[in-house]
């Protein structure tokens, strides 16, 4: 007994004198505790102290609300624009009268998001509500029917526009791209040629470029008697470059995947469509949650690109609200409040990937 009281004594000694003691000043060593941190501390305070007129126009002198827009000529910040012209900036040219449809349309999706939120949620079930929720959202963005007016394409704008560019071509392009890793993963030479050439040649072309071609050189390779309008190609445009780009990326999640697996199945006389569908793809999409996220990041940002082809989203309705001639130029104002919705939304997003990644790791997504 007292030998093995003598070594645990001796154990929980070892393990005082092994364990780091706190720093008292901690707080003070983080800022000063050396050359490096102590001029990052100083650059930080000179970076705040740049800050201050930016607070000052911003905050202190900024005008939240007036009827009379000559009072923002001589202070600061016009937020009072902002509200003023926020139906504008969310809706644009749509018709005023109409406003409530593309608003229900923002609570359908933000509805839908958060009903497929939980990955228990996923299944044949989930994709017929997503169908019937698209379906319902392009009919409230259309009219024609029920007493609704009809409202062509060329008047949809704002917000809703951004919102549906990005989760269409997100939407669409994921099965395609599915379909192009697995292609460049394949023995067939020609399924896989077709693969590389359409993934290579995608991802060599900016997407301002892309707009242009699905734009302007569309219509010219349609048949006669054919035509897309305006939105429609700039979503086949969007839809291409998010499929090549989602490609390469569940490319490199399958090869994260042992082969052995797919032997496996394969010795058991399963079917390789059902191996691939029920085995290989959830641990490549698993495995690929992090870049998969930043694509749709880099998705939601691209479609203010859309502007260059005349297609009005959120940041084109914005410009053109600050062009009003009886407010004083509001400009900075409008793109503050355009990034920050942006920011609000790929925020949102990448917040939700970090809780999803962990809990693949921990398999619990409650």
């Amino acid at each position: 007994m007292k030998n093995a009281t003598s070594t645990a004594d001796a154990g929980s000694l070892s393990e005082m004198r092994l364990r780091p003691e706190t720093p008292k000043n901690s707080f003070w060593q983080a800022l000063f505790g050396d050359l490096f941190s102590t001029c990052l501390t100083f650059a930080t305070l000179l970076f705040l102290w740049q800050m201050l007129p930016f607070v000052q126009w911003g905050l202190l002198d900024a005008v939240w609300s007036t009827d009379n827009p000559n009072v923002c000529r001589e202070a600061g910040a016009c937020w009072a624009f902002i509200g003023a012209k926020l139906r504008f900036i969310l809706f644009g040219v749509y018709p005023p009268d109409e406003h409530w449809r593309p608003m229900t349309v923002i609570g359908i999706l933000l509805v839908s998001v958060l009903c497929s939120l939980s990955p228990r949620m996923w299944g044949k079930a989930l994709l017929m509500f997503w169908g019937f929720a698209i379906a319902a959202m392009l009919a409230l963005m259309w009219g024609g029917f029920a007493g609704l007016a009809f409202v062509s394409t060329s008047s949809w704008s704002g917000l809703p526009v951004t919102l549906l560019l990005a989760l269409l071509s997100l939407g669409l392009g994921f099965p395609i791209a599915v379909l192009m890793a697995l292609g460049r993963r394949s023995r067939q030479p020609v399924s896989r040629l077709l693969s590389i050439l359409t993934i290579e040649l995608v991802r060599g072309m900016p997407l301002v470029g892309m707009l242009f071609v699905a734009s302007i050189l569309l219509p010219i390779l349609l048949p006669p008697g054919w035509s897309i309008d305006k939105l429609g190609r700039t979503l086949a445009a969007l839809t291409i470059f998010a499929a090549a780009y989602l490609a390469e990326v569940i490319r490199g999640g399958l090869q994260g995947v042992d082969a052995g697996q797919e032997e496996a199945g394969l010795a058991l006389g399963i079917p390789r469509w059902r191996i691939v569908w029920n085995i290989v793809l959830p641990q490549a999409i698993e495995k690929v949650i992090p870049p998969l996220t930043n694509t749709a990041i880099v998705m939601v940002k691209n479609t203010s690109l859309v502007m260059i082809v005349g297609v009005f989203d959120m940041l084109n309705a914005g410009r053109s609200a600050a062009t009003d001639p009886n407010w004083p130029g509001p400009y900075m104002e409008t793109y503050l409040f355009v990034a920050a919705a942006y920011f609000l939304i790929c925020f949102g997003i990448s917040r939700y990937a970090m809780w999803l990644e962990q809990g693949v790791r921990k398999k619990d997504y409650r």
